[in-house]
C-alpha cells in the first residue's frame, strides 16, 4: 500500500538502500567535470580520477593510457557494486536488480549477431560486450543463421527467452532484421519490467512507472527518427512502440505517420515534458536530441533519491553511473584526439 512502506521496507531493504545512497555520494560533481575538461592528456585524467572512487581501479594502469582502458575500469567499478548489491538482496529486490541487466543482455546479443554477420572475430566481439549483460552461452550466438536458430540454440535458457516470442521468424539475419529484433526485444523487456514494478506497488511502482514511461517514449521518438527514409512501414513502426508511456496511444498514432524531424517535433510539442526538450533544438536539427533526452533523464533519476523506501533508487543509481561512464568516455576521446573545443558537447552534468 502506498505510504506504508516505511513499516516494513527496512527489514530487508534498509541496508541496501543505505549502501546505494552511499554509492550515489561518490558520483562526480560539476567541479570534477570542469577539472576533467581542462586535462591535456589521458594521464592527467587518470591523476584527477585517482582522488575519486575510481582511483583504486586505475592506479596500476601503466602509461600510455587508452580511452578503452579508462572506460573498462570505470565499468568494472559499476559491475563490482552491482554484484555486491545483488549478493545482499532478497526477493523481490533481487529480481528487480536482475531486470536492470536485461537491457545490456539485449545489446550484447545484437552486438554479437551483427558482428558475426560482418565476419568479425567472436573473441574480439566478446571483449566489447557489456559485463552486466553476459550469460553462459553468449559465445555460441555466432552459429545462428536466423531468429529461430538463435532462440532454439542459445536464448531459450536465458532470461530473454519470453521476449523472443514476437520476433521468431525464419528470415535470414541482416542489418534491418537485427535492428527490428533489438527494438522488439526492448519493447517486450520494458513492458515486462513495467508490469513487474506495478505488482510491487507503493512508491516503487509510482517512481519506476515514470522512469520507464520516459524510457519508452524516448525509444519511440528514436525509432521514428531512425526509420525516416527507410523501408519500414507505418504499421511496422507502430509495432515497435511500447504499449505504455505518456505518448501511448495517441502520440504513437502521430509518430507512426511522421515523415521528417519537424513533424516529429510538432507531434511531441503537444506533451509539456517533451516540449521543453524540443524547444532546445533548432528546426530540422536532431544531433543534439540525444543529449537533451539524457539531461531530462538525469533530472528524473536524481529526483528518485528524494523519496525513501522504494527500489527506484537502485535503477536510478545504475543509470546515473552509466551516464557518468559515457561522460568520461567522451572527455577521454576528446582529449586523446585533441578535440578539446568539443569537450562540452556531450557531457551531461549529474549534480
Amino acid at each position: 500500500m502506498y505510504g506504508f512502506e516505511a513499516l516494513t521496507f527496512n527489514i530487508h531493504g534498509g541496508y541496501l538502500e543505505a549502501i546505494v545512497r552511499g554509492y550515489r555520494s561518490g558520483l562526480l560533481t560539476a567541479a570534477d567535470y570542469n577539472n576533467l575538461c581542462q586535462c591535456e592528456t589521458l594521464d592527467d585524467i587518470k591523476m584527477h580520477l585517482s582522488a575519486t572512487e575510481y582511483g583504486s581501479y586505475l592506479q596500476n594502469e601503466p602509461s600510455p593510457l587508452h580511452t578503452t582502458t579508462i572506460v573498462e575500469k570505470c565499468t568494472l567499478k559499476l559491475v563490482d557494486e552491482y554484484k555486491h548489491m545483488l549478493a545482499q538482496a532478497t526477493e523481490p529486490l533481487s529480481t528487480f536488480l536482475e531486470y536492470i541487466t536485461y537491457g545490456h543482455m539485449i545489446d550484447n546479443v545484437v552486438l554479437i549477431v551483427t558482428g558475426t554477420l560482418h565476419e568479425r572475430d567472436v573473441q574480439e566481439l566478446l571483449e566489447k560486450c557489456h559485463p552486466l549483460g553476459m550469460f553462459d552461452s553468449i559465445a555460441t550466438l555466432a552459429v545462428a543463421q536466423n531468429m529461430r536458430e538463435l532462440y532454439r540454440l542459445v536464448l531459450v535458457d536465458t532470461p530473454l527467452a519470453p521476449y523472443f516470442s514476437e520476433c521468431i521468424t525464419s528470415e535470414d539475419l541482416d542489418d534491418m532484421n537485427i535492428e527490428i529484433m533489438r527494438n522488439t526485444l526492448y519493447k517486450a523487456y520494458l513492458e515486462d519490467f513495467y508490469r513487474f514494478c506495478k505488482t510491487l506497488g507503493g512508491a516503487t511502482a509510482e517512481i519506476m512507472s515514470d522512469l520507464l514511461a520516459f524510457e519508452a517514449d524516448r525509444r519511440a521518438v528514436n525509432i521514428t527518427i531512425n526509420s525516416i527514409g527507410t523501408e519500414l512501414t507505418r504499421d511496422d513502426r507502430r509495432k515497435l512502440y511500447s504499449n505504455f508511456g505518456l505518448l501511448y496511444p495517441y502520440g504513437h498514432e502521430e509518430l507512426a505517420v511522421c515523415e521528417d524531424i519537424d513533424q516529429v517535433r510538432a507531434a511531441m510539442e503537444k506533451y509539456p515534458p517533451y516540449q521543453s526538450i524540443f524547444s532546445k533544438l533548432s528546426y530540422g536539427e536532431s544531433q543534439m536530441l540525444d543529449k537533451a533526452f539524457y539531461e531530462e533523464e538525469v533530472k528524473r533519476l536524481c529526483l528518485a533519491f528524494e523519496q525513501q523506501f522504494h527500489y527506484g533508487v537502485f535503477f536510478a543509481y545504475m543509470r546515473l553511473r552509466e551516464q557518468e561512464i559515457r561522460n568520461l568516455m567522451w572527455i577521454s576521446e576528446c582529449v586523446a584526439q585533441n578535440q578539446k573545443s568539443r569537450v562540452h558537447d556531450s557531457v551531461v552534468f549529474i549534480f
